[in-house]
């Protein structure tokens, strides 16, 4: 009878030691996911998206082995929130986080994308600039270590605030500094030795590398100074002051009309800012065929997911326009690129027209690893279209501006063929303006129909999709951070004086404010001296 007993028991383990291999080893054949994020990069600025004057042979490549997205917004234009959104599947006035705002709290930080693959067992990195601060405090500096969740990683590259182009600036990728001086080639370096670390795991691997490139100052690796030596650029049919005179006075009141004067005042100018904008990205289109040689050479390419995107584009003087943040396509859009090598080779190199989003980027990865989506996140899993080119059921995204002087603050609402924007500030120089684009025929945005009869219909359809979007705003909207307000301040049926309790400062109040500090500043930097 106890030789029974012992036989039952030894049985038992051995079942159980066979169903905890089998479980291993099915979690071993999850896919590895890398996520690589520019910073600033409009989608135009890339060789597949159809210019022909930039160099990104990896870009493109990584487009003819996957599938392009034609049509990716980043529903807020400004790297703190979209990066929030990226990383939690959130609009913004569900994370809080935002310049002017506040932080991204912590409980909510649990449930963005890189925490919870951890927690399902992938092993798990980031590298570059992480973007915005997760902290229960107020405030939203994002320059302290303090406030950024290093110790949520397995494997830690990245750094505060803007972080620097020279390597040996960033503490955390310093000892790459001597062969590769420029920050972006060293996030390929840190990459390299990543993978390697992630495969002695025995585990998955999620690696998520965010480049300070293209951002400002525009300070590009020398090492790929003869790629566009001597280039001159056309410009963008759109560029200039005199392809904006259609657009709203809201729109053009801002730092983005007005600041920016590089690429605007003297064709010298224009030409030293594009050549180093471009050059910049093609450092990260080096960097990606460095991770790409890296995963072949340690036999992991087969099973590895590659996404590529921007967290905003880059206006780069279309509509006489700097800078990001408005709703533009040149601003709005940024590239969005999903390779899979297990998808079958008649399946890729193929596009999609549907309109994306950053939202769309933590449910993409948490499906492709096979976590249930949460409920709290407003993103799609984009997995479908990867094999049909209408894998979902989505005809719109919103994108909001919720930061910088009250003139530009805004929202509209993007499909595949049309743009419509509601500019709802008004003072005794404007009044609210819609702005319809029939994007599909006009990409650069030169003719707004909205006062055209013939459009009547689409506007109304329009209209109910972005009141449809401002109910979401109404129910979803944090209690803390300002945030509640945009039900009013984007309701188009408010009035000047439901919102002026709500208003934080136009143009003019914002430029003597930055003097202000600016000065303060000053005052204390000659304090400490002394």
């Amino acid at each position: 009878m106890k030789n029974l007993k012992f036989l039952i028991a030894i049985g038992l383990i051995s079942l159980v030691s066979c169903a905890q291999k089998e479980k291993e080893e099915k979690q071993d054949e999850r896919p590895n996911i890398i996520f690589l994020l520019s910073d600033d990069q409009t989608s135009i600025a890339t060789g597949c998206y159809g210019n022909d004057q930039v160099v990104t042979p990896n870009m493109d490549n990584l487009a003819a082995d996957g599938i392009l997205f034609a049509n990716h917004y980043n529903t807020t234009s400004i790297c703190m929130a979209s990066r929030a959104s990226i990383m939690t599947g959130m609009y913004e006035y569900k994370t809080g986080c935002n310049f002017m705002h506040g932080s991204l709290r912590k409980e909510k930080f649990q449930k963005s994308y890189p925490v919870i693959l951890r927690q399902a067992g992938y092993f798990t990195g980031f590298a570059g600039k992480f973007g915005f601060p997760v902290s229960d405090e107020e405030g939203w500096d994002d320059k302290n270590m303090k406030v950024i969740p290093a110790d949520e990683f397995d494997m830690w590259g990245g750094g505060p605030g803007q972080t620097q182009y020279a390597t040996a600036k960033n503490p955390s990728i310093a000892k790459y500094a001597k062969e590769y001086p420029h920050s972006t080639r060293a996030y390929g370096a840190w990459a390299n030795d990543f993978i390697s670390e992630a495969k002695k795991s025995g585990k998955p691997f999620c690696m998520s590398i965010s480049f300070k490139a293209p951002h400002l100052p525009f300070t590009p690796d020398k090492y790929f100074d003869y790629v566009y030596e001597n280039k001159k650029y056309k410009k963008p049919a759109n560029y200039g002051a005199e392809n904006a005179q259609h657009l709203s006075p809201q729109a053009k009141s801002g730092r983005q009309y007005n600041s920016y004067n590089f690429w605007r005042d003297s064709e010298e100018n224009y030409q030293e800012a594009i050549s180093k904008y471009n050059q910049l990205i093609h450092g990260v289109d080096y960097v990606l065929g460095m991770i790409r040689k890296s995963l072949k050479e340690q036999g992991v390419d087969k099973n590895t997911i590659i996404i590529f995107t921007s967290d905003n584009g880059y206006s780069c003087g279309a509509h006489n326009f700097g800078g990001k943040v408005l709703p533009y396509e040149e601003a709005s859009k940024s590239p969005l690129i999903i390779y899979d090598p297990r998808v079958p080779k008649n399946k890729r190199g193929q596009k999609r027209e549907i309109v994306t989003a950053n939202i769309d980027m933590a449910p993409t990865i948490l499906t492709y690893a096979g976590v249930n989506i949460p409920e709290n996140m407003d993103g799609e899993n984009l997995i479908p279209l990867i094999n049909k080119s209408k894998g979902i059921n989505r005809e719109t995204v919103a994108l909001t501006n919720m930061w910088g002087n009250d003139e530009i603050q805004a929202m509209s609402v993007v499909s595949k063929d049309w743009k419509y924007i509601y500019w709802q500030y008004a003072n005794e120089k404007m009044q609210p303006v819609e702005e319809l684009f029939n994007i599909g025929n006009d990409r650069l945005e030169m003719n707004n129909v909205a006062n055209n009869s013939t459009y009547n219909k689409q506007l109304n359809r329009m209209r109910k999709l972005y009141d449809k979007q401002l109910q979401h705003i109404e129910s979803s909207a944090l209690n803390y951070n300002d945030y509640k307000k945009y039900g009013i301040l984007f309701d188009r049926s408010a009035k000047a004086s439901d919102k002026k309790e709500y208003l934080t400062g136009d143009y003019q109040e914002v430029l003597r404010l930055q003097k202000i500090m600016q000065a303060e500043k000053r005052k204390a930097s000659k304090k400490k001296k002394k």
